[in-house]
């Protein structure tokens, strides 16, 4: 889980998967409504990291310059395409907990 305090580490770090294969680099956080907390990071991923992919936060670790996220790669860069409009609906925070087998918050 990554903190309040740890966003602006966050950003500009390098994202890796389970195996820790490089996935992109981390553009922005977002967050939740509600609690204000970190919720949600997007990826820079493609051949020139022009697309911009949403991972949750909730079971990520940051170690130094790297932030490592319990999905595979492919996973990550298979997500629902969701504008980074600065905002997440509540619709499309429902689609990506769904997505990535979580409930509707915080990794539950």
């Amino acid at each position: 889980m990554i903190t309040d305090q740890q966003i602006s580490q966050v950003i500009g770090t390098t994202a890796y998967d389970a195996d820790g294969d490089k996935v992109g680099k981390v553009a922005e956080v977002y967050l939740d409504d509600e609690t204000g907390r970190p919720e949600w990071a997007t990826v820079n991923t493609g051949l020139f990291g022009t697309k911009e992919t949403f991972v949750p936060l909730a079971q990520a670790d940051l170690s130094g310059d790297q932030l490592r996220f319990p999905y595979d790669k492919a996973k990550i860069k298979d997500a629902p395409k969701v504008d980074t409009d600065g905002h997440l609906s509540p619709q499309e925070e429902e689609e990506l907990y769904r997505y990535y087998g979580l409930g509707s918050g915080q990794g539950s």
